[in-house]
């Protein structure tokens, strides 16, 4: 099974992909594909519309998401919650 690796990005220290990342290790640890927003390379212009761009191409060749902490007040993860309903 693939997963995608959603959450709060935007106003955090380092973009929170230190939690993006643990996490995308346990799945793996698990056995679990994971698409991981937080190992993306930046887009060209770097906007916040060219990471989320990227971001819903990675979500859709998943069969889940896993949801971190604080997901429902992140724009962009609520939006990827939304598109995986």
């Amino acid at each position: 099974m693939k997963l995608y690796v959603a959450g709060p990005m935007s106003g955090y220290p380092e973009f929170n992909y230190q939690q993006f990342r643990a996490i995308a290790e346990v799945l793996r640890g698990c056995g679990y594909a994971v698409e991981n927003p937080a190992d993306n390379a930046k887009p060209d212009p770097e906007t916040w519309e060219g990471y989320m761009r990227m971001a819903v191409a990675q979500l859709v060749t998943c069969e889940a998401v896993v949801l971190l902490p604080g997901w429902a007040d992140s724009k962009g993860a609520v939006i990827e919650h939304n598109l995986a309903q």
